[in-house]
This record gives C-alpha cells, structure tokens and sequence, in this order.
C-alpha cells in the first residue's frame, strides 16, 4: 500500500467523509498539510494558525458564514466547518470562490468536541508511511481493505479511536458508535451478557459475533494486545465468518495497532506529564508562573480556575482514580471545544482548569453544562474561581477555588459554585478548623447543655439548634424534631434554665449558633 499524505483537508475528508464530515463547496488542496485546528470565537480576536481548519461553532446563516469565509480566506486558512445543514447561498458560494477557503458541513448528531479530538488525534500523530507505520486512521482503513468491511479501533473502554472509511454500508448500530465515539450502553450490555467480552480477552484469536438485533450485521472481533495487557480491539461489520487468509491478516494487523496503541500511550503520558507540570508552576504563581503560561499560550489572557472533583471518600482506589482520570479528559475535552487555549492537569485528587474567559459567570455556566452531561451517576463537583488578570492573581485565584471545593466536597445538592455563593459555608469549615488546632472546647450555656444531654440521655441541644434555626418559630420547629409543639415550648424552657440562657438576648443567640455551627458532628456526638 503507498503512503497516504499527511493530514491534509483531503485527508480529513476521506477518512471523516460520509460519517463526520462533508464537503459543501470548495476545491480543497490535497498537498497542503494542515497547520492546526482553530475554534472560531466571535467574541475573541486571535488569528488561527496558517494552514487552519477552523470550526464554525454557532455560526449558522449565509451571512456569517459568508462573513467568515472571507475574515478566514485573508488569514490562509484551508477550510470552515459549520453544522449541517449549510445554507448554499450564491453570496455563500461566492466567499468560497473569493477566499480559497472550503466549506463542510458537521453531521447532525456528532459533537464539536467529538470533532475536535478526532482532528487533533489525526495531526498528533506522526506520519511514518505505508501499513506498518501509518497513524490508527490509515491502519484502519488498511485493516477494511483486507477484510472487505468496515472497522472500527477502540480502547480498552470501548471508546473509539479511530475508524475506516464506509462506515455507511454497516448498520445503525456502528452508525451510534462513530457519532457517540463510544459504544452504545444498549448494544455493550447485550454483548457482556452473551460473554463475547470476556472470550475476546482469552484469546488472541478473531472472535466470530453474531448480529445484536435483527437489522445489524454480524461482527468479527480481536483483541489488542501488548504481551498479556489488553490495550483494545479491532472490530469489523461483516457479512459472515472470515476467511482462513482473512483470519490471518487481521491478526497480523492487530500487532500493528497494538504498536501505535503503545506509541500513542507514551506520548500521551509525556504530554500530561508535562502539561501537569505547566499548569502546576502557573497555580502555584512564583517566577516560573509567567513563564508557564507563555507555553500554555494564556499570557495577557483573563483566566478562570475551574477545580474538579468527587466527593466520593479520599481513599484512593483503582475504580476511584481511574474514574477520577476520566472525568479530568473528558473536562478538558468539553473546555478544549469551547476555547483551545484552555489547559488542564491532575494535581493530587483535584482536576484544575486554566479557562481563558473574560468572567467567573461564563466559566459557572460551562461547568454546570459539564456536569450535566456527564449525569449524576458520577458524583463530581466544580468549584470556580474569580478571574485573574496576570500571574499574580492565580495563585489567590486556586485557593479561592480550593475554598469552594471544600463546601461542594462536604455534600449537599450543589454541584457547581463560586466562593461567593458559598462564602459562610467556608468560613464556618475554616472556624472548625482554627477550634479544632486550638483544641477549643464548648463554653458557657453550650457547654453546660451538652453534658445535661450526655447525663440524661436528653435532647437539649437538639432542641435549641432547631429553635435557632427556625428563627424562634416553635410550630416549625417542632416539626422539624417531631414533637408536639407544648412538648416543645416545655424543653425550650428546661434548656434555657439548664444552659442559664437568656433566648431574648440576640447576643447570647448569637453565641449559641456559633458554637452549634462550629462544631461538627463528630465532636457533637463525642461530648454526648
């Protein structure tokens, strides 16, 4: 097989073309390799790198994109893609013509994000010709041509990582797969059930899979391997068992992709190293920070902290970590398709965020979108932080973020939030903390009230917290412990002459509340 050219726009549209992408209007120039992939921003003034494909996220009507086209033509950029479907306007196709620049269309369906991996992917990786050293997109194709069908490369997570080109001949199924860039829950369930997974990872064999539903096509299936580690699968829509020769050639191939799943590993575990590295220094704001962020590509930008994580307990495990991983990639994914400057690093248990926008509201919302789509069967949070003008203010603008964190850790219903929306709730987790490094104890009525209860196996300080917290409401408080409002007003009176408390004194209120709120729980019960 000859060497396919770099990834160049005719590249993209022959191996992304009939599934992701079409070519609306244009001639686009097959030897030029691409320079980069660039996110347009209405609200940004950044030049896309020469050789550009640019995505026209939200850009929609012929004015605009004709609008683009040309800004895009003056800055060498090789194509605009914008969701389908585009509206061919004679003022449309006359930008085209005027500018050089193609014109796609993103399939209905797929995500800008989804897009925007695929394309970095594709120019992240080397090119060092023909079957054996092509990137994962030509071995697929490779791996289609030998076996007549279309394949699919997936992870050890059933993601996918790269496919071959007609995809359109298989069924709905694989259709799902591409547009979702993830096996459909629906069709892996009814796989795990049948045990297909767990005989593909006891051989080193093809696996023969008969078809899931009635309309689908039957699937040939091998494991990935890199000695006794599986690093993925190669999965092709087939028309009925593979030949002996068949057979033979995809085992093969599947030595090959196992060496650029192994490629692509090291150098992905370089690139976060470093990565991590770089945004750490910038967290952190010594004189390195400016430094950082030039390499980052954030200096002279407003920048917003986003800090991720779970408020599953710290203990580390295998399950926690790797979903923990998970959530970081697939945050700085979601960030990456907004704003490619964005940088994102694990730092301990904590996903931090260098989101370049111009205000914390705008940054909330990204993060609360974020969340939404990763569900609530994951229990993470986000915490944002105010924006730091240079590199002075990021390292106030972490802890700010830390200080939410800790709130959004400690549970309750909010997922998102900045320090000011959860203010009280910091400074009480902070009081907490000074008492407990004191070693303060509970004074005066508080104190006097807690060993009643431990002595008489009473519920006084129960009593007063709900009282307090109902603003002197006795039938809401009542309820709250369920007790008849008499009984009530009768404990309200035995506290008060127990504790020696005046309930009339706003002072003395004050310093109850305090002192309930500052203790927690577990020294609430330990003096009980």
């Amino acid at each position: 097989m000859t060497k396919r050219p770099h990834a160049g726009l005719g590249r993209v549209l022959d191996d992304l073309g009939t599934t992701l992408l079409d070519l609306v209007h244009g001639r686009p120039d097959r030897t030029r390799a691409l320079g980069g992939v660039a996110i347009h921003d209405p609200l940004d003034d950044g030049v896309p790198p020469p050789n550009a494909l640019v995505l026209g996220v939200g850009v929609g009507t012929a004015a605009e994109i004709a609008d683009l086209l040309r800004a895009l033509g003056g800055h060498t950029a090789v194509g605009l893609v914008v969701r389908a479907p585009v509206p061919v306007t004679d003022e449309v196709v006359a930008a085209v013509e005027e500018s050089g620049v193609a014109l796609l269309g993103l399939t209905r369906g797929a995500s800008w994000a989804q897009l925007a991996a695929i394309l970095r992917a594709m120019l992240a990786e080397g090119d060092f010709g023909g079957v054996v050293d092509g990137d994962l997109f030509t071995s697929a194709n490779a791996v289609a041509a030998l076996l007549d069908a279309p394949v699919t490369i997936e992870d050890h997570g059933w993601r996918v990582l790269a496919f071959s080109g007609g995809q359109d001949e298989a069924d709905e199924s694989r259709v799902e797969t591409i547009l979702g860039r993830q096996v459909p829950e629906k069709y892996s369930r009814v796989l795990a059930e049948r045990g297909v997974f767990r005989d593909l990872y006891r051989t080193d064999q093809p696996v023969y899979i008969e078809p899931v539903t009635a309309t689908s096509l039957p699937r040939v299936a091998i494991a990935v391997r890199a000695g006794d580690e599986v690093l993925g699968s190669i999965w092709a829509a087939v028309k009925g068992p593979l030949s002996a020769d068949r057979t033979t050639a995809l085992i093969d191939a599947s030595r090959l992709v196992a060496l650029h799943l192994l490629r692509l590993r090291a150098g992905a575990d370089v690139e976060r190293r470093l990565r991590t590295d770089l945004v750490g220094t910038a967290l952190e704001g010594g004189p390195g920070a400016r430094d950082a962020l030039d390499r980052l590509g954030l200096t002279g930008r407003p920048v917003v902290v986003l800090a991720l994580s779970t408020t599953d307990p710290d203990t580390p495990t295998p399950a926690l970590t790797t979903e923990r991983q998970r959530l970081g990639d697939a945050l700085a994914m979601h960030l990456s398709a907004l704003h490619p400057r964005s940088a994102t690093a694990s730092l301990g248990d904590v996903t931090y965020a260098l989101f370049p926008v111009p205000d914390d509201h705008r940054a909330l919302t990204v993060a609360t979108d974020f969340l939404d789509r990763v569900g609530t069967r994951t229990h993470a949070v986000i915490a944002v932080s105010p924006v730091a003008a240079d590199t002075t203010d990021l390292s106030l603008a972490r802890a700010t973020a830390d200080r939410a964190l800790r709130v959004l850790r400690g549970g309750g219903t909010r997922r998102t939030a900045r320090l000011a929306d959860v203010h009280v709730e910091a400074l009480l987790l902070e009081l907490r903390d000074l008492a407990a490094a004191q070693g303060d104890r509970p004074t005066g009525p508080i104190a006097k009230l807690l060993a009643y209860d431990n002595q008489h196996a009473a519920t006084l300080v129960e009593t007063l917290s709900a009282w307090l917290d109902a603003f002197g409401d006795v039938i809401a408080a009542s309820a709250a412990v369920h007790v008849h409002p008499n009984t009530f007003r009768y404990r309200l009176r035995r506290l008060a002459a127990v504790g020696d408390l005046d309930l009339t004194d706003p002072e003395a209120r004050f310093a109850a509340m305090l002192q309930l709120r500052v203790l927690s729980r577990a020294e609430r019960r330990k003096d009980e």
